[in-house]
């Protein structure tokens, strides 16, 4: 269990979390219904095998939220749909109106659904109740934002927002590969993307380069701005940081993952644990570096 991306929430540090466990089975995933399209709720961080729907190591929790998703290519439904339009307005010899088709199309749905193929799914989350943040395994912004509203969902009350930087954020990663000076720890990798500011400008994607070569200072020199950019933590970690402050390609490194092999665990759960308290530090440690460097309003009590 590794996070493979991290979208990151900032809330107040003083919410009290100590009711978690009791309210987080109000809210455990239900089987998605025979009408339903979906269905979102808590499931066990640990598997099936696990009851407990949380996990906490010091000051970080780690929650999971399942969902079950009825798979119904809306290519099905129109083809089915166009049939049953020209099967009744050939019997009719008349044209189906708008809302005779709805009705149609609704009368399909409650047909088809029920038979419909369930996809299942599972989005993991860390909260840091020490830094007060929420770092979400997704790059997507809506999957991030579905997270945070379960868990509003389930303590009734969560104000969780985006990150919020105070400086530019291209700015910053663009004077990195231009020779800034890096925060203590991180170290440029071999990837990043460049724009041109001007809309519809163009777009320069490099992979397996050096950063600090002449090719990419001749883009910057043109006015390019860095819009994403790989980084190293201590040789702990690797990633892709965007101006989005979406941190994408999470990776652990050979300086991280030996401590999880220097020691033997008699199950999974010992496992797993220990691999969260691995992962919660240095999520934790990534998060201060990118505070420092950007500048990260913090999250006010309502």
């Amino acid at each position: 269990m590794f996070f493979r991306n991290l979208t990151l929430f900032r809330f107040p540090m003083a919410l009290d979390f100590s009711q978690l466990d009791d309210l987080l089975p109000e809210t455990q995933l239900k089987p998605v219904g025979p009408l339903e399209l979906s269905s979102r709720g808590f499931i066990a961080p640990f598997g099936r095998d696990s009851e407990a729907l949380s996990h906490r190591i010091g000051d970080a929790i780690w929650v999971t939220m399942g969902g079950e998703d009825r798979l119904l290519p809306s290519s099905v439904v129109n083809d089915q749909l166009a049939r049953k339009v020209a099967a009744i307005e050939e019997k009719e010899g008349r044209k189906l109106g708008g809302r005779a088709r709805k009705r149609l199309k609704d009368d399909l749905l409650q047909e088809l659904l029920p038979r419909a193929f369930v996809k299942t799914s599972r989005v993991d989350a860390m909260l840091d109740l020490q830094h007060g943040f929420v770092a979400v395994d997704t790059s997507s912004r809506k999957n991030g934002e579905s997270m945070v509203s379960e868990i509003r969902r389930a303590m009734g009350s969560f104000p969780a927002l985006p990150l919020n930087a105070e400086v530019a954020p291209r700015n910053i990663l663009t004077g990195w590969i231009a020779g800034e000076s890096l925060p203590d720890g991180l170290s440029l990798g071999e990837e990043c993307e460049l724009k041109d500011p001007i809309d519809g400008g163009a777009v320069v994607k490099c992979l397996h380069q050096d950063l600090a070569s002449k090719e990419i200072s001749q883009h910057l020199e043109a006015g390019k701005q860095v819009t994403r950019l790989a980084l190293n933590l201590d040789d702990h970690v690797s990633f892709v940081l965007g101006e989005d402050l979406v941190v994408r390609k999470l990776k652990f490194l050979e300086g991280a993952v030996d401590r999880l092999e220097s020691t033997e665990r008699e199950d999974l759960h010992a496992e797993l644990d220990a691999r969260f308290a691995l992962l919660s530090g240095e999520v934790r440690r990534l998060f201060l570096v990118l505070e420092q460097a950007f500048r990260l309003s913090r999250a006010e009590q309502t």
